[in-house]
């Protein structure tokens, strides 16, 4: 789920509207003093026990009750939350904990610096028994020494859908975050995308020992699936081309049937906030019988695959492709993501009070 000359830093967005109250803005020194650290974290793979990688970021000076677990999408790793060019505008982990979020961005079982089971094995009760375990080392304090009393799953792309199957299959989380998904995804795009965007990822010097189904896009690639171009930075493009992964295809096959498609997202008994792109051309628009040109007409498509515990809520970035938290106006993606946290699932941040 997508070396340039360096662009000068671009300012923090505003701060964010909650309700009635205005939550002071990060400034960027803020985000520079954020505390990064990665770690892995033994969990069950499909053959036998393995690790999970990730990157835990905590507000400088303070540890959070609550924590955002992070699923990257498919042919993403963890630098999909947060990319590593400038981060004072592009990463959510940072400016989530400049804000006073604590966040654990996990590399997928297959990507990134976890464990690499063969393809065959990687579909989606695996993947979702992987996050659950992590939920359980998060809420036991085997990240960064501290017990979680809160755990919120963030997803992206195919990501969303397996951290749809774990909330409706553990019930183990606070709060559900859905991204870059539909349940009536563009098939003949995403067809498309898979016969002209992606290609063995052994192809490529990176990939080399990955087994025959394991796929990654081709080089240029990306710009047109995950992006609305007019609104996304060509170094932000350049950037997710070099961190670029690997996925599962049966996994990635059985994450959109079960995952995407089919309304396991029913069984989900917390608040769940799903946000896309209006641009997305694999999850909206003719296609994939989506409107997403506002949040309301989203959700009124949307809502039947819910039930009422999941209270539903709904958000559109404008101008926003696939990737929405890698376009130029993804600031208002995050502070619509805290507005939620803090006033319908009842998250809410660390050092940071009401003014005004």
């Amino acid at each position: 789920m997508r070396t340039p000359a360096k662009l000068t830093a671009a300012l923090l967005s505003c701060c964010a509207l909650l309700g009635s109250t205005i939550i002071a803005s990060a400034p960027a020194s803020a985000v520079a003093a954020v505390d990064c650290t990665d770690t892995d974290l033994p969990v069950s793979g499909p053959s036998g026990p393995t690790t999970v990688h990730g990157r835990f970021c905590l507000p400088a000076g303070t540890t959070p009750d609550a924590v955002q677990l992070l699923v990257h999408g498919g042919t993403y790793n963890n630098a999909y939350w947060d990319l590593p060019y400038a981060p004072e505008r592009y990463s959510y982990q940072r400016d989530m904990a400049a804000h006073g979020y604590a966040t654990f961005a996990m590399d997928q079982l297959g990507a990134g610096r976890s464990g690499k089971p063969l393809s065959l094995q990687l579909l989606l009760p695996v993947a979702a028994k992987a996050v659950h375990e992590v939920v359980g080392h998060l809420r036991a304090g085997s990240v960064g020494g501290h017990a979680f009393g809160k755990v919120v799953l963030v997803g992206h792309s195919v990501g969303s859908g397996v951290v749809a199957a774990e909330a409706a299959t553990y019930h183990d989380v606070d709060a559900v975050i859905l991204s870059g998904i539909t349940h009536l995804p563009a098939v003949p795009v995403l067809a498309l995308g898979v016969a002209f965007g992606l290609r063995p990822a052994f192809a490529e010097p990176q990939f080399l020992g990955s087994d025959l189904l394991y796929f990654t896009t081709r080089p240029g690639s990306r710009s047109w699936l995950f992006y609305h171009q007019p609104n996304a930075d060509p170094a932000v493009i350049a950037a997710d081309e070099a961190t670029k992964d690997q996925v599962s295809v049966p996994g990635m096959g059985t994450v959109a049937v079960f995952g995407i498609v089919l309304p396991v997202t029913k069984a989900i008994d917390v608040p769940v906030f799903q946000a896309v792109g209006a641009k997305d051309v694999l999850f909206c628009g003719v296609l994939a019988l989506r409107d997403c040109s506002t949040a309301e007409k989203l959700h009124a498509q949307e809502a039947p695959y819910y039930g009422p515990a999941a209270k539903l809520s709904t958000y559109v970035l404008p101008e926003a492709g696939h990737s929405l938290a890698l376009h130029r106006n993804a600031s208002a993606y995050r502070d619509a993501t805290r507005s939620w946290l803090l006033e319908q699932a009842g998250v809410a941040a660390e050092g940071y009070h009401p003014i005004g």
